[in-house]
């Protein structure tokens, strides 16, 4: 049998886990419209249609107030045309609505 300090140690783990891999699904399912929306914000910003998209970095932020909204935020490299730009995006967990804001451009760097 397990004593209770074991059976305790492998249910926290269990929920790590278990909390990690729905982050990462969370993640997955918003990655596409994060990686849209930063994709033609550097097209339009660049002049440069042909611009294409590769999200660096994902996160889950968590809610400010209790029961606030969760969001992910991708950081996205744009790279065309010569230039390269890097773009934040967040997303609320559950919409299809994305907001990309200007990071930095290779040009200030």
């Amino acid at each position: 049998m397990m004593s209770k300090k074991t059976m305790l140690y492998v249910t926290a783990v269990a929920l790590l886990v278990a909390g990690c891999a729905s982050n990462q699904q969370l993640l997955g399912s918003e990655q596409d419209t994060a990686l849209q929306v930063a994709v033609r914000r550097g097209q339009f910003e660049m002049s440069c249609p042909s611009a294409t998209g590769t999200v660096l970095s994902s996160n889950i932020l968590q809610p400010v107030l209790w029961n606030g909204i969760e969001r992910a935020e991708y950081t996205i490299g744009v790279a065309g045309c010569g230039q390269k730009a890097t773009y934040i995006s967040v997303c609320q967990l559950g919409s299809s609505s994305c907001l990309a804001v200007s990071g930095r451009n290779a040009a200030s760097w």
